[in-house]
């Protein structure tokens, strides 16, 4: 079975907390779960990033037949939903100004038996963690990213660039997206982590795995992460979704 613990949290500078977080599951089907960073103004960013989840939510537990559906029938469903939600934040923004250029981010999570398939756009990130690894699935669609592929800058650098919150690629800021997708594989001692930067631009993924592996229930871990985002700062808002199955909780004696 799988289990899922979300949290967000303001974080200790901003005013408003433009990310939103959910988790979505149809009965004998599979269970979405979603992570968006919101961009362009208070209103803006806060409009976008929630409605992008609402409509994603709404949309998935309006499936008919879902445990009939391919992984290809998925993934169809996947990129039509979000260039729906595209469409949707594109034409809000053209149409009133206090909406104009916003744009949000978007990971979002299909996972089903041991297998999950990830839509991304923008800079939030999906990482699986298990006592041996961490791995970011998802790549940034960011300008620093771009100067890490082409070589002009090392991981490093990246980390303190003064640009590093550039983003190249989001969700209703253009007329058309096309969003990556990423296949996973899950075991009983595997955990998914979704996130937004407010998590990933403070917390190192040591530190993560350290926290994620350790003894402890879903909801500790979870919240242990943003607090230590906290402490290491809490510039930005900070948004955690972690799921694993239940059998993987058990601790280690």
């Amino acid at each position: 079975m799988l289990r899922f613990e979300v949290v967000t949290d303001i974080g200790k500078k901003r005013t408003v907390n433009e990310d939103s977080a959910a988790v979505f599951a149809i009965q004998d089907g599979p269970t979405l779960a979603v992570v968006a960073d919101g961009m362009g103004g208070h209103r803006g960013g806060d409009y976008a990033s929630s409605t992008a989840v609402r409509i994603l939510g709404e949309q998935f537990m309006k499936v008919d037949g879902p445990s009939s559906m391919e992984e290809e029938d998925w993934k169809e469903w996947l990129l039509e939903t979000v260039l729906h939600v595209n469409r949707t934040l594109f034409d809000v923004a053209e149409s009133d100004d206090e909406y104009k250029g916003m744009g949000t981010t978007l990971d979002a999570v299909l996972l089903y038996g041991n297998k999950g398939l990830v839509t991304h756009i923008g800079d939030s990130r999906v990482y699986t963690i298990n006592r041996n690894e961490i791995l970011q699935i998802t790549k940034d669609h960011s300008f620093v990213n771009i100067l890490l592929d082409s070589g002009e800058i090392t991981e490093e650098e990246a980390a303190r660039h003064p640009q590093r919150n550039w983003i190249m690629r989001a969700v209703g800021s253009e007329k058309s997206i096309m969003p990556d997708f990423y296949q996973i594989q899950l075991d009983e001692q595997t955990y998914v982590l979704i996130c937004t930067d407010g998590l990933s631009n403070k917390v190192d993924n040591e530190q993560i795995q350290a926290i994620v592996t350790s003894d402890g229930d879903l909801h500790d871990k979870a919240v242990k992460l943003v607090e230590l985002a906290n402490e290491l700062g809490g510039e930005d808002n900070i948004s955690v979704i972690l799921a694993n199955s239940s059998a993987s909780e058990v601790s280690q004696q």
